[in-house]
């Protein structure tokens, strides 16, 4: 059985962070573990409160799977302050097998769906400086390549713009997540200035919850199977509008996904 590592936040609610991933693994059959960053008091209408977990601890976390149950692929979601991110950095190098580590997806999170700031400046360098450079594969959404590159992306040629500033730190795929586009949802993938584009067609009216761990996590698990990023990409995204179509109708916000629609 193939093993997917989740390194994220806990959303109470079920809809995002770690509950969602460990749903997505468990959709694509494989064994999910994960490490809590933090804990949220959250809904689908908003974050109203997040409580970091001691960063010793989540290293401690970590050297107990590492240690047991090598993952075949891991996601790196929500990590809101510098002492964690740095801690996961240190034990991710401390763990490599052969000077490598098996793919890293990070969904660098930092604006919740509902328009709450989840990350901090010194995080924000840090993630910079210390776990996007290990990662395989970065997933912004538009707001969240705004924030990394700090330009406007209102169109699909301002997606590419800021794809290139990226590369310019980054040396990994970058896929930027066109669902906060006006008209469509079309998705980019920007490998060493290659650029791959996944059409799509907006699915409701209104945001979801919890679509970008989804992805992310869907992503990872198709990379534990060995395939190439792009076929990974097709399938996650394939996977996630199958969980978009069917509206759960929980909650006054954003409604949760059908993380498990392909299995029922």
């Amino acid at each position: 059985m193939k093993t997917v590592l989740t390194i994220a936040g806990s959303d109470c609610s079920g809809g995002a962070g770690i509950q969602a991933d460990l749903k997505t693994i468990t959709a694509h059959k494989m064994y999910g573990m994960s490490v809590l960053t933090a804990l949220t008091a959250q809904n689908t209408v908003s974050v109203f409160e997040v409580m970091n977990v001691a960063p010793a601890f989540v290293g401690r976390q970590l050297d107990s799977i590492f240690t047991d149950i090598y993952p075949d692929a891991i996601k790196i979601g929500m990590v809101s302050s510098q002492e964690i991110i740095e801690a996961i950095g240190e034990k991710l190098h401390h763990y490599r097998r052969s000077d490598t580590l098996p793919p890293i997806v990070l969904d660098p999170v930092m604006i919740s769906t509902s328009g709450k700031a989840l990350i901090d400046s010194k995080a924000m360098d840090a993630l910079k400086n210390v776990l996007i450079p290990m990662a395989d594969m970065i997933t912004p959404n538009i707001q969240e390549a705004e924030v990394l590159t700090g330009l406007s992306i209102k169109t699909a040629e301002e997606m590419v713009e800021a794809a290139a500033k990226i590369a310019a730190f980054y040396k990994g795929s970058i896929l930027i997540k066109g669902g906060h586009l006006v008209d469509k949802a079309d998705d980019l993938l920007y490998q060493k200035g290659d650029i791959f584009w996944f059409k799509a067609k907006k699915i409701g009216t209104k945001e979801r919850h919890g679509t970008g761990c989804t992805l992310s996590s869907a992503i990872a698990c198709h990379l534990a199977n060995g395939l190439d990023s792009q076929t990974a990409v097709g399938y996650a995204k394939a996977y996630v509008a199958g969980a978009l179509k069917t509206d759960s109708c929980l909650g006054n916000g954003s409604h949760p996904i059908d993380h498990t629609y392909n299995i029922r």
